[in-house]
């Protein structure tokens, strides 16, 4: 069983036992997706496939706060922030934009990228690298920003 997956379920307990009915009902929620991917794929999950679970989670919720911000639905909103600062806690700390840069930095020059055209394969190669402690997006930026 995964480090990360024990941890949950201790977590959750801790949950139970302080009555924190919020960060209850989302490690519970985490768990269940957990166990759901498990099932359909029939195998033990590791580390970095649970992280990439949670991950997920944290961008679906992200995109519903924004939308009930959107809204004006305050009260869902903060309800969704909450649930993203539990899911953090489990993450990996996301690195910082210079840690990212640096990375890129040294990608463009394994692999030899030398204009834009050469994006997709930088792109993939520092995801690889920082596996979930950075967006997409911000990757994106930086790879663009270097080899323009």
């Amino acid at each position: 069983m995964a480090e990360l997956f024990k941890k949950l379920q201790e977590e959750m307990k801790a949950a139970m036992k302080s009555g924190d009915k919020d960060r209850l009902s989302t490690i519970r929620m985490l768990i269940s997706e957990i166990k759901k991917v498990q099932i359909d794929s029939k195998k033990e999950l590791s580390d970095e496939e649970i992280i990439s679970i949670l991950q997920k989670y944290v961008k679906q919720r992200k995109e519903a706060y924004q939308q009930y911000s959107q809204a004006g639905r305050e009260d869902l909103a903060n309800k969704e922030l909450k649930e993203v600062e539990v899911v953090q806690e489990f993450l990996p700390q996301p690195l910082s934009e210079e840690e990212i840069s640096e990375i890129v930095e040294e990608t463009i020059k394994e692999v030899g990228a030398t204009s834009v055209k050469d994006m997709g394969k930088v792109v993939k190669a520092v995801m690889e690298k920082v596996k979930g402690r950075a967006e997409g997006s911000v990757v994106s930026k930086i790879v663009k920003e270097k080899l323009s």
